[in-house]
Formats: structure tokens, C-alpha cells, sequence
């Protein structure tokens, strides 16, 4: 099963799916389950699904090794054949649409399907696997979609309080050993690429593979632009070693550089080449994200434990909001490992979020659950929207912190106005 999704620079979305797999045969494919969506209209939601004539089942899609995703018999959504390139960070398709010759378009025209535009900004395919249920509700493929698009769209759009003048907030990523942290960065940046990344070093080994405070960017497929939040990775929790107390305070507080390397034998502190001594808003944490592997909570020692509590006073006292994601929920419930989407209705899952949410000391909804891509070649459709999900609420937490930030200024503004 196949979703093809264009956008155009009028901020029109629209697309077609079909149940059938893409080939290379050069040949019709039929599919009575094939039909063209309108999810955006110059902007304005407008979801729309234009159904195969059931006299032109046979001429569903077009298959060519040198075609783009192609759908009906007179070509009604054509996109490329070739090689495709960019310009300016939009696609210019040869054809279009020639619409209403295979699918029913309810008198819909190409003005109003696609603005009579063949500028295209984005173009994604996605390949999932069958119907998929997700959250409190069934979803159809096109309604899991949708979800997945307005989640992705929101977090692109997503801008810090601008009376503040920042251009990004930042979250920090703090976990013990093998996690996920770093896989977590990859997977939001995978998703945003269009394809899976690995561009933080991610494993398992006896010590943290981070050895550097990386602040990452997430940048946006096509145009590579930055999104609005940095990801901030450093080095795991450890038994013996790993990061210290005092090193995450320096980091809360906007003091270290990015790619400073930590030194076990050599604390961090002013002296050290880059050390921010005067830190603005815009260098420190405005919300910490701990990384928790949902197999390993059952054994996680008291001393541990009292690593993270003794980190949870230090941003308490910053007034920092915390989130827990709670990473490799696959390997708790087998039936995950077939399809994540069942998430929210395995009470596994919701008994680990209840005992790690005890065990930190917050509230249930700041528990996520979240599969990091590891094996996995292709983007999946159900992890995106775990992670997208919780991108989502830490963005909203980094938010109440701002918020916070800005009361504080109105009232030493009032204070000082008395």
C-alpha cells in the first residue's frame, strides 16, 4: 500500500493512494481500492477523497521504472518521469493533472485539486502495511494520514514566544547508557528527512557512545531549512562514570559549547576554550527530555535512581518542565514488534508508564511511550507518529517554561514601575 502526498507553495496537499505496491513493469496496475485526497486547500484544511470510476478499475495506476507515482488511464495525477531536481527548493512537474478521466472528481477541477499548480514544494510516498489502529480511535490509513501530516506540520511551524526573540528552544536529552537518546535525535530527524538518518553515533556498548554535548538542528527535507528547536545530546548516565551533576547544571544553564568533549578525569568548568560565562535565554535548557528503555525499568538500581532524582532537584530549582520517553516499548510487548500502532491499547505499555511515572515522580501524561527507528530501513508510519507525537508535548513544555520566563520579566517590569 502505497500514499503518494504533494504540496504545492500555495500550501495546497493533495495526493493519491492505492493498495497495490509500486513496480517497474510499464504496465496499468488495477486497484478497486485506489483514490485521489485533497488534504489542504491554499492553506485551509479541506479533506476531500475522490473515488475510482468503477469502469476504469483496471487503469488504476501506472507502473514505469522511469515514472514517478503516476494514477489513471490519461494520466489524471502525473508527476515526473526521470531524473527530478529541485530549484529554489521546489519541483517543477512536466504534466499535472488531467482529471476525471479515471477518477470521479465530483466536479472538482485542477484549479480547485491542485490551484492549476505545478510547482511542487514536497513530494512524499509512503509504503505501510494495511490498516492500522492508533491512540482511542480506529483510523483508516487516510485518517492515520492526516494525523501524521497536521502533527508534522504543526511541529514545522512551530515558533517560540516571540516577545522573547528566540529563534529556537532547546531540549535536552538525558538517559542512561543505550536508551535511545541519540537514536531518539535520528528518528525526529529521519522523519523531517524523509528517510531514515543516522547522523548521531548510536549503539550499544559498554560505555556511552556521546562523548560530545551535540546541539543538533532538525532540518526540513527539500529545503534543509532548521526547524525552530535544537535536540540536545550528551553523554549517558553511568554506574561508575558517565555525566555528572555538576555538568548537566553548566549545560541547563547555557554554559557549554556545542561539541565540547567530556573528560572523565576533567570536569567541566569555566576554564575549558568556548565556556559561555554570560548565557543568554536562547543558550539554556528550556525543557529536559529523560530517555528511559522500557525493557530495563524493572532493574534500574537505586543509585541510578538517585543519579536521576538528585538531576530532578537541580531543574526544579531552574523551573525547568520534564518529559520521560519511554523508549523500546517493542520489546516489552510482542505483538509491538508487528505493528507499534496498537500502542496506546496494550495495558503493558500503560503499566509501564504508570511505574515509571511513580518511580520520577511525574504525572502519567508526561510519561511517552516512543519506538526509536533501529532496524528499520524505511520510515513506518505508526513510529512516526509516537515520535511526532511527543516532539509535539515536549514542544508544548518547552512553551510553559517560556511562558514562565516571560510572567517573571512582567513582574520585575511592575515591581519596578512601583
Amino acid at each position: 500500500m502505497t500514499i503518494t502526498v504533494l504540496c504545492n507553495p500555495s500550501d495546497t496537499v493533495y495526493g493519491g493512494f492505492t493498495s497495490e505496491s509500486w513496480t517497474s513493469a510499464g504496465a496499468y496496475v488495477p486497484d478497486p481500492k485506489a483514490f485521489l485526497f485533497q488534504l489542504k486547500f491554499n492553506g485551509k484544511s479541506s479533506y476531500k477523497q475522490f473515488a475510482i470510476k468503477p469502469e476504469k478499475i483496471a487503469y488504476a495506476v501506472y507502473c514505469h521504472s522511469k515514472y514517478g507515482p503516476t494514477f489513471g488511464d490519461g494520466y489524471d495525477l502525473y508527476t515526473f518521469s526521470g531524473n527530478l531536481t529541485a530549484c529554489n527548493g521546489e519541483f517543477k512537474f512536466e504534466k499535472g493533472c488531467s482529471l476525471d478521466n479515471t477518477y470521479n472528481m465530483k466536479g472538482t477541477d485542477y484549479s480547485a485539486f491542485a490551484n492549476g499548480n505545478l510547482q511542487v514544494k514536497e513530494m512524499e510516498v509512503y509504503q505501510v502495511d494495511g490498516e492500522y489502529i492508533f491512540h482511542s480511535t480506529t483510523l483508516s490509513l487516510f485518517g492515520m494520514f492526516q494525523l501524521m501530516h497536521e502533527l508534522k506540520e504543526e511541529i514545522e511551524n512551530y515558533k517560540p514566544l516571540e516577545q522573547l526573540k528566540i529563534q529556537q528552544t532547546k531540549i535536552l536529552l538525558i538517559g542512561q547508557i543505550g536508551a535511545g537518546k541519540s537514536s531518539f535525535f535520528n528518528t525526529i530527524n529521519s522523519i523531517f528527512r524523509g528517510y531514515v538518518t543516522s547522523q548521531a553515533c548510536s549503539g550499544t556498548a559498554e560505555h556511552s557512545l556521546t562523548t560530545q554535548y551535540r546541539s543538533y538542528q532538525v532540518r526540513n527535507g527539500p529545503s534543509r531549512k532548521p526547524l525552530n528547536f535544537r535536540l540536545c545530546d550528551t553523554r549517558g548516565l553511568e554506574e561508575g562514570q558517565g555525566i555528572e551533576a555538576q555538568d548537566v547544571c553548566y549545560i541547563l544553564d547555557g554554559h557549554t559549547p556545542d561539541k565540547y568533549v567530556f573528560n572523565p578525569s576533567l570536569p567541566l568548568s569555566s576554564d575549558i576554550p568556548g565556556f559561555i560565562k554570560a548565557p543568554k535565554l536562547k543558550d539554556r535548557i528550556h525543557c529536559v527530555a529523560f530517555v528511559l528503555d522500557a525493557s530495563s525499568v524493572d532493574i534500574m538500581s537505586e543509585h541510578m535512581l538517585e543519579k536521576i532524582k538528585k538531576l530532578q532537584t537541580a531543574m526544579n530549582q531552574r523551573g525547568l518542565p520534564q518529559v520521560v520517553l519511554l523508549t523500546k516499548i517493542d520489546k516489552i510487548c510482542a505483538s509491538l514488534q508487528d505493528d507499534v500502532g496498537l500502542t496506546y491499547y496494550i495495558p503493558t505499555v500503560q503499566e509501564h508508564v504508570d511505574k515509571v511515572a511513580e518511580m520520577i515522580g511525574l504525572p502519567k501524561s508526561h510519561v511517552i511511550p516512543v519506538k526509536n527507528y533501529e532496524s528499520e530501513r524505511e520510515l513506518n508510519d505508526n513510529i512516526n507518529i509516537l515520535n511526532l507525537l511527543a516532539m509535539q508535548q515536549i514542544l508544548h513544555f518547552a512553551d510553559d517554561y517560556l511562558y514562565n520566563y516571560l510572567d517573571d520579566l512582567d513582574n520585575e517590569q511592575i515591581g519596578t514601575a512601583d
